[in-house]
């Protein structure tokens, strides 16, 4: 896709509150809900994020997850906020998998007409996730010179 740019980092756990919803603690399939803090380096610099899982446990160690994040900081040296909705879903071993794109309309600032899509793969004991997002900013957003093929 013409425009399309593309970055990498890392992201580190900064909270993870999770409280059980139901049936209980020790059931399956469970209902919970994770408040988190994450803090991003790399491409996309922002500190403190604010982030919404709702996550079913099929079993005790494998389930799946949606959320929402509310990033706030800069995407390549382009400051402002944008929010990303989350899908993925985890395995025995604690590999979580997890896909993320903007949500439309969300971009602020010089992110105004933030369009992309990422995704990461954290391993149980990692300190530090990698991930990858490609995007681009609409025409007439922020400061264009940073559009291009990446």
């Amino acid at each position: 896709m013409p425009g399309t740019r593309t970055t990498t980092g890392h992201f580190t756990f900064a909270d993870w509150q999770e409280r059980v919803i139901g049936p209980g603690e020790d059931a399956t399939p469970r209902l919970a809900h994770a408040s988190v803090r994450n803090a991003f380096t790399g491409g996309i610099e922002a500190a403190g994020t604010i982030c919404e899982y709702t996550i079913v446990y099929v079993t005790a160690k494998t389930g799946s997850f949606s959320g929402m994040e509310l990033l706030t900081g800069r995407v390549e040296g382009r400051e402002g906020s944008f929010a990303v909705e989350e899908r993925g879903f985890f395995d025995e071993d604690g590999t979580v998998r997890c896909t993320f794109e903007v949500v439309p309309g969300s971009g602020s600032g010089e992110l105004t007409g933030l369009a992309g899509k990422g995704d990461f793969t954290a391993r149980h004991g990692e300190t530090a996730v990698a991930y990858r997002f490609a995007y681009e900013v609409a025409e007439g957003s922020g400061r264009t010179e940073l559009r291009g093929s990446a």
